[in-house]
């Protein structure tokens, strides 16, 4: 048997004019999850008298926007349609299935449901019609009657403990997959199913227990308590992966939304917060000072008011301080402190100072350094000697003139030419290695030019 799309678009109950027999489901209530589907008969239909639970062939059926239909032959589901439109009913066809937005879950599920379902084109026994409520189910409300724990954690603090929430709020839910309903939570109701006892509370207990972890995976993400109404989406994701099996898996539901509207603290766990988070801030010195002067002040109007005398209490506040107490001026000195080494931690580092350009009385070092004056800044050894136009450059860095190197002693190298300008006379510093052009005169440098 299967399902032969007739045509798809809007809907309207004149197709009982149009049509002799067919099954048709007005719009579901929020609260109603599941109707058995009724034979409606037309005014011109001469099936009257027809079985309620056998679905002849060509029967035509209607499927509205937001509803899934199902088709359960002797309590086993062989046909599904998630799809607006209207279809016709054929024996003689193979099991079909129009998934629509249900997603590939309902495919594997209608797949195992059906496996190797063979149908003779002969009428069941007992064939039912069930429609199924796929829109959000809204307005579903929530609240924690014992605390939850949660775990309020100081990163920049290096500290973390447990203390108890309630809260409370609103959460939504989809039918995802109808066919796991059916089998698991509907049966062959022979009505509607609606959501109510003894469904509502299961799916309470089991939001309220799935909230523990999921609190716990909000605060792995560095989520304050009181912040939790702010980030509802985080919320939603956790729980969505901790009733992913009680909800999706066994019942084919799925958490579609959380809004939480308020979280609260036990007096007690609130005040170890607070006297906590007012010893942290006293770590550091500015603070801890500001603390102390206002105490003093305090302390100052108390002593001033004092039965014994305003003398005794500034007394008594005196060999307070002289007996080890802390003094408002030296933590603000040590704040200071505190502050300027953080800055000179946090500083940028000294931009380095680029070695001096070379110049028109700079000269080069063997070591490679550039120098201004008469010795090395990194070697100390002395500025070489102008030399005349017959000296010649060592391998070592030393201009001589002989024929040996005044530094190492190595000869000179042989026919190593000398140039000196033919033109105006002009001698290059290294009478070896000349420029391309004389700078006197601006002839090029070429054998006429050797010595």
């Amino acid at each position: 048997m299967g399902l032969i799309k007739a045509f798809a678009g809007a809907l309207s109950n004149t197709l009982a004019n149009q049509w002799l027999e067919f099954f048709y489901c007005d719009t579901l209530a929020n609260n109603v999850l599941m109707v058995k589907g009724k034979h409606k008969v037309g005014a011109k239909s001469s099936n009257t008298k027809g079985e309620e639970n056998i679905i002849s062939n060509g029967s035509k059926i209607v499927v509205n926007e937001g509803q899934c239909m199902i088709i359960v032959d002797d309590g086993r589901v062989v046909e599904i349609c998630a799809e607006p439109g209207g279809y016709t009913f054929d024996t003689s066809a193979s099991p079909s299935i129009f998934s629509g937005g249900l997603g590939q879950g309902i495919v594997n599920s209608f797949k195992e449901a059906v496996g190797e379902f063979k149908y003779g084109g002969q009428a069941g026994r007992d064939q039912r019609i069930y429609f199924f409520n796929i829109k959000e189910i809204l307005d579903n409300k929530f609240g924690t009657q014992n605390p939850v724990p949660f775990r309020v954690t100081y990163p920049e603090l290096g500290r973390s403990f447990t203390a108890g929430v309630r809260c409370n709020g609103v959460y939504t839910f989809k039918l995802a997959d109808p066919m796991k309903f059916f089998s698991s939570i509907a049966g062959n109701t022979t009505g509607s199913y609606t959501f109510g006892e003894p469904l509502s509370s299961q799916m309470k207990s089991e939001l309220l227990d799935a909230l523990q972890p999921a609190f716990a995976a909000v605060s792995d993400m560095g989520i304050r308590y009181d912040q939790i109404a702010l980030h509802n989406k985080e919320v939603k994701e956790a729980l969505r992966k901790e009733l992913a099996e009680d909800w999706g898996n066994k019942r084919g539901l799925m958490l579609e939304n959380i809004s939480i509207n308020s979280v609260t603290m036990s007096p007690e766990d609130m005040k170890r917060i607070q006297e906590f988070e007012d010893r942290a801030w006293n770590a550091d010195p500015n603070h801890a000072a500001a603390t102390l002067v206002e105490a003093q002040a305090e302390a100052m109007k108390a002593a001033a008011s004092n039965q014994g005398g305003a003398m005794m209490g500034f007394m008594g506040m005196n060999m307070a301080q002289a007996n080890g107490g802390m003094n408002a001026q030296n933590l603000f000195a040590m704040g200071q402190q505190q502050q300027a080494m953080q800055q000179q931690a946090a500083a940028p580092a000294p931009t380095p100072v680029p070695a001096p350009a070379p110049t028109g009385d700079s000269w080069t070092c063997a070591c490679g350094t550039v120098n201004t004056g008469k010795f090395c800044l990194e070697c100390g050894k002395p500025k070489p000697a102008p030399v005349s136009a017959d000296g010649w450059t060592c391998k070592c860095g030393t201009v001589n003139k002989g024929k040996f190197c005044a530094e190492c002693g190595s000869p000179k190298p042989a026919g190593a030419p000398l140039y000196k300008c033919d033109k105006c006379g002009w001698e290059p510093a290294d009478p070896k290695n000349p420029p391309k052009f004389c700078p006197e005169c601006g002839d090029p440098f070429d054998d006429s030019d050797i010595q």
